[in-house]
């Protein structure tokens, strides 16, 4: 899939602490206009924990072989890219490796269209309360 028809890109970028994740969303302006808009940063402790999630999302579009590597966007489909979406706002000031690893794995076996309800929970004003059940769901917290 072209990064120009994606409705979700994934890139992974190089920080101090060890390498990250900016996932973006498709949208449109005012001036119907598409563009993409960040929708969540992935922290390295994050990152490394649901690489596993993040890497199937990638070769699932992508023909390069599910590497992450610094650099350029990588295209998601609506599927993988509401998965990593909702790990990425679930994720998001957690610390607990294990835990953040658990939620990744849940994610990545859940259903695309499930994940994509979740992020429309999360991003449509309620984020706080949506954002702490699916946590609690995913046993990222306790």
């Amino acid at each position: 899939m072209n990064i120009r028809q994606a409705p979700y890109a994934l890139r992974v970028v190089r920080r101090h602490a060890g390498d990250a994740a900016i996932l973006y969303r498709r949208r449109l302006t005012e001036r119907h206009d598409e563009r993409l808009d960040r929708v969540a940063a992935v922290s390295p402790l994050a990152y490394s924990a649901g690489a596993r999630l993040m890497r199937e999302g990638a070769r699932a579009t992508n023909r390069m072989g599910g590497r992450l590597e610094p650099g350029p966007f990588l295209s998601l489909d609506p599927d993988w890219g509401a998965r990593i979406a909702c790990y990425a706002l679930v994720a998001r000031g957690l610390r607990n490796a294990g835990r953040l690893h658990k939620a990744a794995e849940h994610l990545r076996e859940a259903d695309g269209a499930e994940a994509a309800w979740w992020f429309g929970l999360m991003t449509n004003g309620t984020r706080q309360r949506a954002v702490r059940a699916l946590r609690i769901l995913l046993e990222a917290v306790r």
